[in-house]
Formats: C-alpha cells, structure tokens, sequence
C-alpha cells in the first residue's frame, strides 16, 4: 500500500477543484484496491452516480447490520440494476451479534451511549475494518456540515483510524441544496425515506424523521447529546 505523507495530501487537495477530478484521481492512483462504502442515503447515491460514469467498474459495498429499513433494501436493488453494480453486501458476525443480544437485549441501544456504541461496533465498524484491511483506499458520501466531527475533513485525508489508507470525500464541502439539486438534475434513485422527512439514513431503530426546525442529521440517536452522534465510522476531527 502506497504512503502518503500529510504534506503530499495537503498538495493533492490544493489540486483536486470538482468531484469528479477527485474521483479520477482516486481510481488512477488506487485502481482496483479503492472501494465507495455506501448506507443509501441521498449523499450515497449522488456520489455513486458521478463514480459510474468516470468508472463503470467501480467496487461498491454496504454493511447489512440487520436492522435496516425495507426502503434502504428497495434502492440499493434499484441503484443495482440502475447502474449494472454487483453490491458487496457486508455482514456483522454472526456469533458478536449472538452475544451481545444474550447479554444486553435485543433494544440495547435505546439504555445507554456505551451500550448503543456497543451495538454500532458490533454491527457496523467490526465489519467496515474488515473490508478496508483489504483496501489502499475508500469513497464516503461526508459531507461537511453535516456535524460538527466531520466540519474538518477534507476531500482527501489520511485515515488514521482505519490504518493510515486513504479516504476520499469527494462532495465534502457541498451544501444540502446541491445534493438535492444533483438528485433531481440527473434523475438519480434515492431511498424513499427522504419523502418522509428522513434527511440521514441509518438502522431503522435508530433513526427518524426530522421534525421543522431541526438538522438534517437530528434523526440520528435522536435520545442522545450531539457530541455523541458518530458510530465509529468516521474519525472524530474534533479531539
């Protein structure tokens, strides 16, 4: 796997002025060993539907906690035949999930942050760092005012949390209105929570729709303090 030091990063991002130049210098530097990890949110889908056409055999994967909405299983079947994608369908182990249910209950998440943290590694990051210890690099759908953790990630940054691989964030400094604006202007399938107020798409337990008023990730672990709301997923840029 090729190093980068940060001061090479920090050239690179000086360069990179579009998505799409970032993505084609994503799959020229990383071929086959970079990967877009994908939860079907409206973020997800734009990015998705600008790597198809710089990269027609682009790796897509998404993580199965078990314990997500129909309407998440119906677009990744549309965004599948859409764009002639063989999804990379990554699942928790089996034996974790077991324990973790005999010992702290089926709706663990709702009793405490440690137990809900519990749930998401157990569901979700265990199996996330088992498919980047495969890869050089990885494609997210952050955007960057999505939360305050993620107000200072880059569009390529060394992911120190996942060995020092590359993540690439192409749409990170977009607004909502331009996710909104691509969806509708390339006529992209989305996950049909969004009509129902779902602004941030995660496990159906976990999740709500947004009231008025509200931020567009506030359905996330809606019973917790904001400093909080991350799943281990992504580096937390504000420690």
């Amino acid at each position: 796997m090729a190093k980068f030091t940060q001061d090479e990063i920090d050239k690179i991002n000086s360069k990179l002025k579009t998505p799409e130049d970032t993505l084609r210098w994503a799959y020229s530097t990383f071929g086959d060993k970079i990967a877009k990890a994908s939860s079907f949110g409206l973020e997800d889908s734009v990015v998705t539907d600008m790597i198809i056409k710089i990269n027609p055999k682009a790796r897509f994967f998404t993580l199965d906690t078990g314990r997500l909405n129909q309407e998440t299983y119906d677009v990744m079947d549309e965004i599948g035949k859409k764009y002639n994608i063989k999804l990379e369908v990554i699942f928790p182990d089996t034996n974790e999930v077991q324990q973790m249910v005999r010992t702290h209950g089926l709706n663990l998440f709702y009793e405490s942050v440690e137990n809900r943290k519990l749930c998401c590694e157990t569901r979700k990051v265990n199996p996330l760092n088992k498919i980047l210890s495969t890869l050089d690099a990885w494609i997210t759908g952050l955007r960057r005012d999505q939360n305050e953790n993620r107000s200072k990630s880059a569009m390529v940054e060394i992911d120190t949390l996942h060995g020092g691989i590359i993540k690439i964030n192409p749409i990170i400094d977009w607004t909502w209105d331009q996710v909104l604006d691509y969806v509708k202007k390339h006529k992209v399938p989305y996950n049909k929570l969004f009509d129902r107020g779902y602004t941030s798409i995660g496990c159906e337990p976990c999740t709500r729709a947004i009231k008025q008023g509200e931020n567009l990730r506030a359905g996330r672990w809606w019973w917790e303090n904001e400093k909080h709301k991350e799943c281990g997923l992504h580096m937390d840029h504000s420690k």
